[in-house]
């Protein structure tokens, strides 16, 4: 589990805030509150969010037993509404022994996120963990490290370079997808579905008394075929949206199911909403 060490503030320095201020002699302290006031108004207005203006897919694998997972949540949140993101939480059972057993958690998810650790050669899996495209991985609740991950990873190893679409035809879903590439020449369609929102509340553990909510939490990820390159259509099979699952998502995905490369395309399905 990621924790925040406590912050290390130097001789001449302060925390106010979770900043670090630098403290002033007497001396120029009238001085330096001078130029303050006059920049007041400019400092007054926040910088936009940045974001990443290329598609980007990020699964957030989090936990309701870790307490610096809620940020991260959050951000995921804000990051659904971009129309080219498809954002999704998986929720780990890893941290269940510590005294809360997440209620939405998966072993499934946890597998996916060892698998691309593996892939990766680096064994690093942690929460909250966000992987961009299936390639890298950030932590989740550091937005600027999700944007530029966004932007490295769009195109590399031919991430989200293939066409893909969604279309109903005599009542199913059908994916229809483009030929290859020099970097994207086969992968693995997956259905994920998705419940869009969900709220828990904790009542033990490292957030206990809080409540959390979730947004695009995936409940299942079933493979359905494998493309080999060609353009081509693929029944999806039945998304079965109800109360556990109101929307799905469709990615194309590279390597295999035990060991996950780039995701070369993904939809979204019915029910999936960007403005949560």
């Amino acid at each position: 589990m990621r924790r925040t060490s406590p912050a290390r503030v130097g001789a001449g320095s302060v925390r106010a805030n979770n900043m670090e201020v630098m403290t002033l002699p007497a001396t120029v302290y009238k001085g330096a509150l001078a130029l303050l006031l006059l920049a007041a108004p400019s400092l007054a207005v926040a910088a936009p969010a940045p974001k990443p203006n290329v598609p980007y897919v990020v699964e957030l694998f989090t936990s309701q037993g870790c307490s610096s997972c809620p940020p991260a949540d959050r951000l995921l949140t804000k990051m659904a509404r971009d129309p080219q993101a498809i954002a999704l939480s998986l929720p780990v059972d890893y941290w269940d022994y510590i005294g809360w057993k997440d209620t939405l958690a998966s072993p499934a998810f946890a597998k996916r996120q060892k698998e691309y650790a593996a892939v990766r050669g680096d064994g690093r899996i942690y929460t909250p963990q966000a992987v961009v495209d299936g390639l890298i991985h950030v932590v989740g609740s550091n937005r600027r490290e999700l944007v530029a991950a966004a932007r490295r990873a769009y195109g590399s190893s031919g991430a989200l370079s293939v066409h893909l679409s969604l279309e109903k035809k005599n009542g199913k879903f059908v994916a229809e997808i483009g030929p290859a590439n020099a970097a994207a020449k086969e992968g693995s369609l997956w259905l994920l579905r998705v419940a869009r929102r969900r709220t828990v509340e904790v009542r033990s553990g490292e957030n206990a008394g809080r409540k959390l909510t979730y947004t695009n939490v995936v409940r299942t990820i079933e493979m359905f075929g494998r493309w080999n390159g060609e353009p081509d259509q693929f029944t999806v099979p039945s998304p079965d949206l109800n109360a556990h699952a109101d929307a799905f998502v469709v990615l194309l995905q590279a390597g295999t199911p035990m060991r996950p490369g780039a995701i070369l395309a993904a939809a979204k399905g019915a029910g999936f909403s960007t403005e949560k």
